[in-house]
Protein backbone atom coordinates (compact mmCIF):
# COMPACT_ATOMS: atom_id res chain seq x y z
CA UNK A 1 0.00 0.00 0.00
CA UNK A 2 1.45 3.39 -0.99
CA UNK A 3 1.16 5.61 1.98
CA UNK A 4 1.55 9.25 1.49
CA UNK A 5 4.57 10.69 3.30
CA UNK A 6 2.97 12.88 5.56
CA UNK A 7 -0.90 11.21 6.40
CA UNK A 8 -2.59 11.26 9.87
CA UNK A 9 -3.86 7.81 10.53
CA UNK A 10 -5.77 7.41 13.78
CA UNK A 11 -8.26 5.11 15.30
CA UNK A 12 -11.64 7.48 15.44
CA UNK A 13 -15.31 7.51 14.91
CA UNK A 14 -18.10 10.46 14.23
CA UNK A 15 -17.38 12.08 16.92
CA UNK A 16 -13.98 11.45 18.88
CA UNK A 17 -10.21 10.89 17.62
CA UNK A 18 -7.86 8.44 19.52
CA UNK A 19 -4.42 10.00 20.72
CA UNK A 20 -1.88 8.49 23.37
CA UNK A 21 0.33 9.56 25.44
CA UNK A 22 2.79 7.83 28.08
CA UNK A 23 2.94 9.20 31.91
CA UNK A 24 4.08 8.17 35.77
CA UNK A 25 2.04 6.23 38.04
CA UNK A 26 1.14 9.36 39.80
CA UNK A 27 -0.17 11.51 36.61
CA UNK A 28 -1.95 8.39 35.00
CA UNK A 29 -3.41 7.73 38.30
CA UNK A 30 -4.60 10.89 38.65
CA UNK A 31 -6.18 11.54 35.03
CA UNK A 32 -8.21 8.11 35.22
CA UNK A 33 -9.70 9.22 38.67
CA UNK A 34 -10.75 12.57 37.51
CA UNK A 35 -11.61 11.46 33.46
CA UNK A 36 -9.23 14.09 32.98
CA UNK A 37 -5.48 15.71 33.83
CA UNK A 38 -5.45 17.13 36.75
CA UNK A 39 -2.60 19.66 37.97
CA UNK A 40 -1.47 19.08 40.20
CA UNK A 41 0.77 16.15 39.68
CA UNK A 42 0.23 17.50 36.10
CA UNK A 43 2.01 20.71 34.84
CA UNK A 44 -0.44 22.69 32.90
CA UNK A 45 2.48 25.24 32.29
CA UNK A 46 4.18 22.55 30.17
CA UNK A 47 3.74 21.71 26.86
CA UNK A 48 2.36 18.12 26.41
CA UNK A 49 2.38 15.84 23.22
CA UNK A 50 -0.14 14.11 22.13
CA UNK A 51 0.56 11.14 19.13
CA UNK A 52 -2.39 9.79 17.01
CA UNK A 53 0.12 6.71 16.33
CA UNK A 54 -0.17 3.97 18.71
CA UNK A 55 2.91 2.20 17.13
CA UNK A 56 4.84 5.69 17.23
CA UNK A 57 4.11 6.28 21.15
CA UNK A 58 5.31 2.48 21.18
CA UNK A 59 8.54 3.40 19.98
CA UNK A 60 8.40 6.79 22.56
CA UNK A 61 7.77 5.03 25.73
CA UNK A 62 9.73 1.66 25.00
CA UNK A 63 6.50 -0.30 25.04
CA UNK A 64 6.08 1.37 28.51
CA UNK A 65 9.51 0.08 29.74
CA UNK A 66 11.80 2.86 29.07
CA UNK A 67 11.72 4.80 31.92
CA UNK A 68 9.61 5.51 35.18
CA UNK A 69 7.91 8.90 33.45
CA UNK A 70 6.42 6.91 30.96
CA UNK A 71 5.58 3.57 32.23
CA UNK A 72 1.84 4.13 31.68
CA UNK A 73 0.29 4.03 28.59
CA UNK A 74 -3.07 6.24 27.97
CA UNK A 75 -5.43 6.40 25.47
CA UNK A 76 -7.24 9.34 25.26
CA UNK A 77 -10.23 9.83 22.96
CA UNK A 78 -10.32 13.72 22.30
CA UNK A 79 -13.47 15.24 20.71
CA UNK A 80 -12.66 15.50 16.46
CA UNK A 81 -13.74 19.89 16.99
CA UNK A 82 -10.85 19.69 19.71
CA UNK A 83 -8.31 17.93 17.19
CA UNK A 84 -9.33 19.99 14.48
CA UNK A 85 -8.78 23.43 16.48
CA UNK A 86 -5.43 22.22 17.53
CA UNK A 87 -4.22 21.83 13.97
CA UNK A 88 -5.78 24.63 12.99
CA UNK A 89 -4.34 27.15 15.12
CA UNK A 90 -0.79 25.74 15.07
CA UNK A 91 3.07 25.98 13.58
CA UNK A 92 5.12 23.45 12.12
CA UNK A 93 7.95 22.94 15.05
CA UNK A 94 10.78 23.75 12.26
CA UNK A 95 11.13 26.23 9.50
CA UNK A 96 9.87 24.87 5.63
CA UNK A 97 10.45 26.59 2.40
CA UNK A 98 7.35 26.71 0.72
CA UNK A 99 5.14 26.98 3.73
CA UNK A 100 6.85 29.83 5.27
CA UNK A 101 7.96 32.66 2.65
CA UNK A 102 11.37 33.25 5.34
CA UNK A 103 12.33 32.15 8.76
CA UNK A 104 10.99 35.28 10.17
CA UNK A 105 7.52 34.32 8.87
CA UNK A 106 7.45 31.36 10.48
CA UNK A 107 9.18 32.51 13.67
CA UNK A 108 6.40 35.25 14.12
CA UNK A 109 3.69 32.39 13.44
CA UNK A 110 5.54 29.72 15.99
CA UNK A 111 5.27 32.57 18.67
CA UNK A 112 1.46 33.45 18.06
CA UNK A 113 0.85 29.65 17.83
CA UNK A 114 -0.15 27.32 21.17
CA UNK A 115 -0.04 24.27 18.78
CA UNK A 116 3.48 22.61 17.59
CA UNK A 117 3.13 20.22 14.62
CA UNK A 118 6.29 17.50 14.51
CA UNK A 119 6.11 14.96 11.97
CA UNK A 120 8.32 11.81 12.37
CA UNK A 121 9.19 8.32 11.18
CA UNK A 122 6.48 6.06 11.54
CA UNK A 123 7.41 2.67 13.13
CA UNK A 124 6.72 -0.72 12.28
CA UNK A 125 5.99 -3.69 15.23
CA UNK A 126 9.50 -4.29 15.74
CA UNK A 127 9.85 -0.18 15.89
CA UNK A 128 11.98 0.13 13.11
CA UNK A 129 11.44 3.15 10.91
CA UNK A 130 9.20 3.50 8.01
CA UNK A 131 9.44 5.58 5.00
CA UNK A 132 5.87 7.67 5.58
CA UNK A 133 5.65 9.90 8.96
CA UNK A 134 3.35 10.04 11.80
CA UNK A 135 2.50 13.57 13.05
CA UNK A 136 2.73 14.64 16.81
CA UNK A 137 1.16 17.76 18.03
CA UNK A 138 2.48 19.68 21.06
CA UNK A 139 -0.21 21.60 22.80
CA UNK A 140 0.49 24.94 25.19
CA UNK A 141 -1.06 27.37 26.96
CA UNK A 142 -4.31 28.17 25.66
CA UNK A 143 -4.65 24.85 23.70
CA UNK A 144 -3.72 22.62 26.62
CA UNK A 145 -6.43 24.77 29.10
CA UNK A 146 -8.72 23.10 25.83
CA UNK A 147 -7.34 19.79 26.18
CA UNK A 148 -7.91 19.20 29.44
CA UNK A 149 -11.33 21.22 30.21
CA UNK A 150 -13.10 20.88 27.29
CA UNK A 151 -11.37 18.23 24.55
CA UNK A 152 -10.97 15.16 26.67
CA UNK A 153 -14.19 12.63 26.21
CA UNK A 154 -12.57 9.10 27.35
CA UNK A 155 -9.15 8.17 29.06
CA UNK A 156 -8.36 4.39 28.97
CA UNK A 157 -5.20 2.87 30.18
CA UNK A 158 -3.60 0.28 27.96
CA UNK A 159 -0.70 -0.69 28.94
CA UNK A 160 -0.90 -4.26 30.12
CA UNK A 161 -2.68 -4.10 26.23
CA UNK A 162 0.56 -2.87 25.37
CA UNK A 163 2.53 -5.69 27.23
CA UNK A 164 0.61 -8.28 25.54
CA UNK A 165 1.38 -6.79 22.38
CA UNK A 166 4.74 -6.68 23.19
CA UNK A 167 5.50 -9.87 24.60
CA UNK A 168 3.89 -11.55 21.10
CA UNK A 169 6.43 -9.65 18.92
CA UNK A 170 9.34 -10.98 21.30
CA UNK A 171 7.96 -14.60 21.08
CA UNK A 172 7.50 -13.72 17.13
CA UNK A 173 3.69 -14.88 17.37
CA UNK A 174 2.99 -12.39 14.67
CA UNK A 175 -0.15 -13.88 13.52
CA UNK A 176 -2.72 -12.12 16.44
CA UNK A 177 -0.83 -8.77 16.46
CA UNK A 178 -3.01 -7.41 13.54
CA UNK A 179 -6.13 -7.84 15.50
CA UNK A 180 -4.53 -6.17 18.86
CA UNK A 181 -3.48 -3.30 16.98
CA UNK A 182 -6.01 -0.16 16.93
CA UNK A 183 -7.34 0.03 12.70
CA UNK A 184 -5.45 3.29 12.72
CA UNK A 185 -7.19 5.01 8.64
CA UNK A 186 -6.55 8.10 6.98
CA UNK A 187 -8.06 11.30 9.17
CA UNK A 188 -10.01 13.18 6.70
CA UNK A 189 -8.33 16.89 7.15
CA UNK A 190 -10.13 20.19 5.74
CA UNK A 191 -7.91 21.52 3.11
CA UNK A 192 -7.79 24.86 4.46
CA UNK A 193 -5.03 23.98 6.71
CA UNK A 194 -3.42 21.13 4.76
CA UNK A 195 -0.82 23.47 3.73
CA UNK A 196 0.01 24.83 7.52
CA UNK A 197 0.58 21.51 8.94
CA UNK A 198 2.72 20.38 5.80
CA UNK A 199 1.04 17.40 4.67
CA UNK A 200 1.52 15.24 1.54
CA UNK A 201 -1.87 15.30 -0.30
Amino acid sequence: MNIPHRQIRALYNDKTIRVYQAYSNTIADSALQHGTFVSPPFKMDRMTWIKPSFLWMMYRSGWGKKDSGQNRILAIDITREGFEWALEHSCLSHFEKGIYATKEEWQTAKNNSPVRIQWDPERDIHLQPLEHRAIQIGLSDKAVRLYVNDWIHTITDITEKAAEIHSLIKLNQLDGIQSLLPNEIPYPIKTSFTNKISLTP
